[in-house]
């Protein structure tokens, strides 16, 4: 799942983005509102991380042009300040959380992947397929029981389609999403990880929907 981050402490950002890392995101820095703005509104993210007081232009304006927009992809606010009003107008302006710094490292990626399940319509953080069992919270998978390592983007592919789970996605959606912005987003290596998933956990796992993608059946 691939998540933007808009923060302007670099020390903050680097933890953040090695925390989400572990788990499998990508993540995407910015140091501004001016490049949040641009780009929350035109990569596909799965949900963004917003810190109210930005340089350039506030935290606060950006979501609200995004709303205005149509852009619905899921927001977490951050805010250093303790006043109960600005977390109302982040709230009202479109925010789905917030968190007030300081705050705990396990908390925000415990409110990143319950925002990334309920965008998904899967309230579960365990997914369970026959005999498969993939813990989204530490990107974990097993096969009766027995541990299967997989690569990060592995783990990035397996999670987007798990996800999306009963829907059919492309290639070109599946790379825009495992792959960082400046990253290279070869749509013909995630053939690549598809097979190297469906040796490691069984082929019938991951269906192939001809001359269009792949897709994982619902539960």
């Amino acid at each position: 799942m691939r998540i933007l981050l808009a923060e302007d402490e670099p020390q903050l950002c680097e933890q953040i983005k090695r925390l989400l890392s572990a788990e499998g995101q990508v993540v995407d820095i910015v140091n501004d509102g001016v490049e949040a703005q641009f780009m929350g509104a035109t990569e596909p993210y799965d949900m963004i991380i917003l810190d109210i007081g930005l340089p350039e232009r506030d935290g606060i304006s950006v979501l609200r042009e995004w709303r205005k927009d149509g852009i619905t992809t899921p927001v977490l606010i951050l805010t250093a300040r303790d006043g109960w009003s600005e977390r109302v107008d982040g709230l009202d302006a479109g925010a789905d959380d917030y968190m007030t710094k300081p705050f705990h490292m396990p908390e925000l990626a415990a409110r990143v992947r319950a925002m990334l399940r309920r965008q998904s319509g899967n309230v579960n953080p365990v997914f369970e397929r026959g005999n498969l069992v993939f813990d989204s919270r530490n990107g974990r998978v097993s096969i009766d029981g027995i541990p299967v390592n997989l690569t990060a983007q592995e783990v990035a592919v397996l999670t987007y389609l798990l996800h999306n789970n009963g829907r059919m996605v492309s290639r070109t959606e599946l790379s825009e999403h495992i792959y960082e912005y400046d990253g290279d987003r070869d749509s013909n290596t995630i053939a690549v990880f598809i097979t190297r998933l469906r040796k490691k956990l069984g082929a019938d796992l991951i269906q192939t929907v001809r001359g269009l993608g792949y897709m994982i059946d619902a539960a």
